[in-house]
């Protein structure tokens, strides 16, 4: 196992970011299988996270040095049966050789704050079901599976 490594900062993504971003997205794309319908560019993600207002998307990233080595991506919902926003993390990923080190907690808990500070009222995910180690991450910080609804896709073709 590898040590701690107390450098690492926790901070919310920046434009110059954008191309180590993309290589933590793509790692998750094949640690996810779906690398062969992956269509990010780093370019994409410059544009859509950081120079399109609102943006796309929102990040929180796991530094050590100069390297991004955890990510979190997120965006909000604005609208909700609550009257108050909510977050849907759409990605979170840690590279392999710095897991079991709590980045990942790290991350979540920047997120929370995030949603604390934009009056959310929940943060919302969705985790593949042969991910045994995820969901049992997530359980550890005290999230509940919510099983009274089931995911839908309706994917339109070009």
């Amino acid at each position: 196992m590898i040590a701690n490594h107390p450098e690492i900062k926790i901070r919310k993504a920046v434009a110059a970011d954008s191309e180590k971003l993309w290589l933590l997205m793509k790692e998750l794309a094949v640690f996810e299988s779906y690398i062969e319908s992956f269509a990010i560019t780093p370019d994409i993600v410059l544009e859509s996270g950081f120079k399109k207002s609102p943006p796309d998307f929102y990040a929180i990233v796991a530094v050590d040095g100069d390297s991004l080595v955890g990510m979190l991506v997120y965006y909000f919902l604005p609208y909700t049966a609550q009257n108050r926003p909510s977050i849907y993390l759409k990605e979170l990923f840690v590279d392999t050789n710095y897991r079991g080190q709590k980045i990942g907690e790290q991350l979540m808990n920047a997120l929370r704050i995030e949603a604390e500070h934009n009056n959310c009222a929940q943060i919302k995910w969705t985790v593949a079901p042969w991910n045994e180690s995820g969901k049992k991450f997530y359980e550890r910080l005290g999230a509940n599976e919510n099983t009274e609804w089931l995911n839908y896709e309706w994917n339109i073709s070009k």
